[in-house]
């Protein structure tokens, strides 16, 4: 096999402050939602992996938690499971807001020094500002590292987006195909389901229960009626908490299930049957035996 037709694969993570769009360029990646997006920074909350295969090569695509400075036990596992991506993988890129360097960033451009693995700069969002303001942008951020390459783009235009993947490739190693061509995610179906369950709570609440919700997915088969029946429990920290999720009359918990069985009716590609629980679990965020139960890795929570 001659050169230009070795297939490459490899792992590239997406590390960034929260809110400067990993999961928006993780979802247009691989053409459908795999990770979930709210305006509230700090959504992704665990490793979600999207997987984009062209003939040439297979590119495993790590979205992790925003790096943020931890309030509790979740936030210090978001942060440790951000940070422990950074060995596993072939490139890095971190992700950036299309303004000079902050504080966030530079605590980040800190961390990412001591790496031995290729650092893209990618300043997202560029849609949003005038073209002559990217220079100056991206001289703020050449002092703070030796970045391998500086790409700007646009995740939900899709903007340069082919760009960055033609660049990624050149980073690759060869290797072989870890997935199937139609596989978009290594996450198990239930678990996206939560997610988009939860995009749906942070969506309609706003900031009236920002980040003390976690779903939880506790039965997903059977089929009645042609529908696939799902049920799961949204879990709260506080009886306030659940007042607002439920709503008047069972309002709010009526609107978040109608809209939640629409994303996942497209996720799946067939009719559901969506029902909800709300229960309070005091403090949950700190709480490592629960947070172990619902999935949350024990050793990045000591």
């Amino acid at each position: 096999m001659n050169k230009e037709n070795e297939f490459k694969s490899g792992f590239v993570a997406l590390i960034g402050r929260p809110n400067v769009g990993k999961s928006t360029l993780l979802n247009y990646l691989v053409g459908q939602k795999v990770a979930i997006m709210s305006p509230q920074p700090q959504t992704t909350r665990n490793k979600i992996s999207g997987i984009y295969t062209d003939e040439h090569e297979q590119i495993v695509f790590i979205d992790t938690p925003g790096i943020h400075k931890p309030k509790n036990k979740l936030d210090d596992f978001m942060d440790k499971s951000s940070l422990s991506t950074l060995d596993e993988v072939d490139v890095v890129l971190f992700m950036v807001e299309p303004e000079p360097a902050g504080k966030g960033d530079h605590y980040i451009a800190d961390l990412l020094s001591k790496i031995k693995k290729p650092v893209f700069l990618v300043i997202n969002k560029i849609d949003t500002i005038h073209p002559d303001k990217l220079l100056e942008i991206m001289n703020s951020y050449r002092s703070l590292g030796d970045f391998a390459e500086i790409v700007p783009i646009s995740a939900s235009q899709g903007n340069n987006v082919d760009e960055l993947i033609k660049t990624i490739g050149k980073y690759l190693p060869e290797g072989p195909q870890f997935y199937d061509t139609d596989q978009v995610t290594d996450r198990p179906e239930y678990f996206i389901v939560a997610e988009l369950i939860r995009e749906q709570v942070l969506r309609l609440t706003h900031e009236e229960v920002p980040h003390a919700t976690a779903v939880v997915v506790d039965r997903m088969k059977d089929h009645e009626a042609g529908k696939l029946q799902i049920e799961a429990t949204i879990y709260v920290e506080r009886d306030g908490q659940k007042g607002i999720i439920i709503g008047k009359g069972g309002k709010m918990l009526k609107q978040i299930g109608i809209a939640a069985r629409r994303e996942i009716e497209n996720l799946l590609g067939e009719k559901v049957n969506l029902r909800l629980w709300v229960k309070v679990q005091k403090n949950w965020r700190s709480d490592p035996a629960f947070l172990k139960s619902i999935g949350y890795n024990a050793k990045e929570l000591r």
